[in-house]
């Protein structure tokens, strides 16, 4: 998955987020294996945000479109959204209609759908997915980039199944909100981390700004 993760640390009152600790603090230049560290200067990694969905389960994906979201996102590119079979399948709507991919999901945000005492839907979840994404609503010449899209596709199957659990359905604003936004803004802080680090090897930031902020 593209270099290495983000580590932070701090020195000269400043986070210093990076791939690897330097020799030498890029602030301050003091040698960073000459002194004993205080327990906060200590680095830390950051949890990269980005899962691969061929290895998660029943699970809402967003992922861009084009591209993977630490090499070519920026921020405003379209993205696409999927759902994942207890096998790793990504269950996928676009203009070709319902796909199956095994591959190219491998950097997105996930949602997991199903909590793991489920046992029920679990075992059920593969025919339902398969079942769903059979019908004539997912023929391809009812796509339509606005109205009838991939995330049409994937909320209606969520609202699918809470409708036979007896639960009520999510509109998109509510969905979006309660489940999507949280993480992607988590990932937005980190593309940001990872862009920054890429063009200029160092993301520095006070160690103040970064409370007020709730940076990463």
């Amino acid at each position: 998955m593209d270099k290495a993760g983000v580590i932070k640390f701090r020195h000269c009152g400043k986070d210093i987020y990076c791939f690897s600790v330097p020799e030498c603090c890029p602030v301050c230049r003091e040698s960073l294996s000459s002194r004993t560290r205080r327990l906060e200067e200590a680095p830390v990694s950051i949890p990269n945000p980005f899962m691969n969905g061929q290895k998660v389960t029943s699970s809402f994906l967003v992922k861009p479109t084009k591209g993977t979201f630490l090499r070519e996102y920026d921020g405003s590119s379209d993205l696409h959204v999927g759902i994942t079979s207890t096998k790793g399948v990504v269950y996928n709507y676009s203009e070709a209609g319902v796909c199956r991919d095994q591959h190219g999901w491998e950097q997105s945000v996930s949602i997991p759908l199903v909590q793991p005492d489920m046992y029920s839907l679990i075992n059920q979840w593969d025919h339902y997915l398969e079942q769903f994404s059979s019908t004539d609503m997912w023929d391809p010449q009812r796509y339509e980039e606005h109205e009838h899209n991939c995330y049409t596709y994937a909320l209606t199957f969520i609202n699918c199944l809470l409708a036979t659990q007896g639960k009520r359905q999510l509109t998109k604003t509510v969905f979006t909100e309660k489940f999507v936004l949280p993480r992607t803004r988590r990932a937005s802080r980190y593309i940001t981390l990872y862009q920054e680090i890429s063009h200029k090897s160092f993301y520095i930031v006070d160690s103040s700004q970064r409370e007020n902020d709730n940076c990463v």
